[in-house]
């Protein structure tokens, strides 16, 4: 995790938000134990108070759970529950914006599909339809 801290947001949203970046990049599993707090405050040089608040809205929002004398573990289905706000999220703060600048520079389909494959211009790339068409085709037929 990183070390730095934003200003803008208490410690604790940053590291409840830092766990929930590893859960979604896979670093945490479902079943796996979350460093102790004791660690986590060492490592970071906060409060224990501020790591067991980040981990308290954890275990609220049904990500973590506590298991007595053992610590917190990731629960089943926070990966899957994460990606499902996440998307949810996505859909309606971030897309209308790249929405509204795909069409604000005229971009279409055909050239965002280039740009992601690394490809070059747009112009000299096979049409989808074509690609589809091939995909279609038996492979000793082509």
């Amino acid at each position: 995790m990183d070390r730095e801290w934003n200003d803008n947001q208490p410690i604790y949203r940053q590291l409840r938000d830092r766990v929930i970046a590893m859960i979604l990049d896979g670093v945490l599993q479902e079943g796996d134990p979350l460093p102790s707090v004791r660690t986590v405050a060492a490592e970071y040089r906060v409060n224990p108070l501020t790591v067991l608040k980040a981990y308290q809205e954890l275990v609220d929002e049904e990500l973590v759970e506590k298991r007595r004398g053992l610590g917190m573990f990731v629960k089943t289905g926070a990966r899957k529950l994460l990606l499902k706000g996440e998307r949810q999220k996505f859909l309606d703060e971030e897309w209308p914006r790249v929405r509204e600048t795909i069409q604000r520079l005229g971009l279409d389909a055909e050239e965002l599909l280039q740009a992601n494959n690394g490809g070059g211009s747009a112009k000299t790339a096979r049409k989808t339809s074509d690609i589809a068409a091939e995909a279609d085709t038996p492979k000793e037929d082509r």
